[in-house]
């Protein structure tokens, strides 16, 4: 199979023709119709994950069809479409028997553990837990927007985040995941204030549910205009880049008892940001972290997407091929284009 492939961190991935991948007894083979680009991608380019054995295909936004089967999966078939989410549960160790499959202790993900979705066939491991049911109406390109950013977006505003309706929410950063929250966050009923550094971004969160926009490459004091429109700080606030900065704000600007979720990665140099404690301690705030999601949970995301609620297919941005993939994944750090791109020419 065709395949995008580096041998060395930091240097340029190529497209190659290598083995095709074979299921594992718990594990299918997927033949890949879709994967997203993502930022984590490009983390894992550069070496900042420590799971990665070289050389390495990259990729876990995907959605496809499934095309072998190990011989302990009992519920799917060949030709069934699919998707995934980027962190698998075991199905066996405690925090899988807890429900928290995205924790998992013995976690696969393609991509990162194991060889990825930048190829037209991939392997995936614990099936029975983990793959998600695509409906006829999803398309594969939006369906594979899911796997990462948005599914990620959503535990961190419902699950993580409780929004509530009526709440503010401070958004930082409107990357794909970004601007994934700003959906979320809108359906579920909350106020969104959406921040970046580029107009043409804040126009698309203002397009995709934000009330509310600050250009913080113009605005003096982030934190101070989000209290400002507030009238006292936000209720929930998302760090959606993984920069000390927006890690920083996201905190400072909430409002007293309110939930700070820390969604985009913050590897290599930024991985111990500098947090204002004493705001943490006096005003009661809340620190969370958001990993993935459950693929049980997908159920109400789909539910939400079929009535109407929830628009992934408006985040979907530039239509790829496969050899294309190389240089769209070395450019990923320049935070260049709306929404997400996506694979689907193989």
């Amino acid at each position: 199979m065709k395949a995008v492939l580096f041998e060395q961190f930091g240097q340029p991935p190529r497209l190659r023709n290598v083995a095709d991948p074979t299921p594992s007894p718990a594990g299918v083979v997927i033949k890949v119709e879709a994967t997203g680009l993502c930022r984590s991608d490009w983390h894992g380019w550069m070496g900042h994950d420590a799971d990665i054995v070289l050389p390495h295909v990259p990729g876990h936004e995907l959605a496809g069809t499934i095309s072998a089967l190990g011989s302990q999966v009992t519920r799917w078939r060949i030709g069934d479409r699919v998707t995934v989410p980027f962190v698998g549960g075991c199905g066996h160790c405690f925090e899988c028997n807890s429900g928290n499959h995205q924790v998992c202790e013995h976690q696969f993900q393609p991509g990162f553990t194991a060889w990825g979705s930048f190829a037209e066939y991939v392997a995936v491991d614990f099936a029975d837990t983990n793959l998600v049911r695509l409906p006829e109406t999803l398309d594969f390109a939006t369906a594979a927007g899911l796997g990462c950013r948005f599914v990620t977006s959503f535990r961190a505003v419902v699950d993580q985040g409780r929004v509530k309706p009526g709440e503010w929410v401070a958004v930082h950063g409107c990357g794909g995941v970004g601007l994934s929250a700003i959906m979320i966050a809108s359906a579920a009923g909350a106020n969104v204030i959406a921040i970046d550094l580029a107009d043409d971004k804040l126009d698309f969160a203002r397009k995709v549910g934000a009330v509310a926009a600050i250009n913080a490459s113009t605005t003096s004091d982030v934190v101070d205009a989000v209290r400002e429109i507030t009238r006292g700080g936000a209720h929930l606030s998302l760090d959606a880049l993984g920069h000390p900065v927006t890690c920083f704000n996201s905190i400072a600007n909430l409002r007293r008892r309110g939930r700070h979720v820390q969604v985009g990665l913050m590897l290599g140099d930024h991985h111990h940001p500098k947090i204002p404690m004493d705001k943490v301690i006096a005003h009661e705030l809340e620190i969370l972290g958001s990993h993935g999601m459950q693929a049980f949970r997908y159920q109400a995301m789909m539910e939400m997407i079929e009535a109407g609620k929830l628009k992934p297919q408006m985040l979907v941005g530039k239509h790829l091929s496969l050899d294309e993939a190389p240089a769209a994944l070395m450019a990923m750090d320049r935070f260049e284009g709306l929404g997400i791109s996506v694979v689907t020419r193989f």
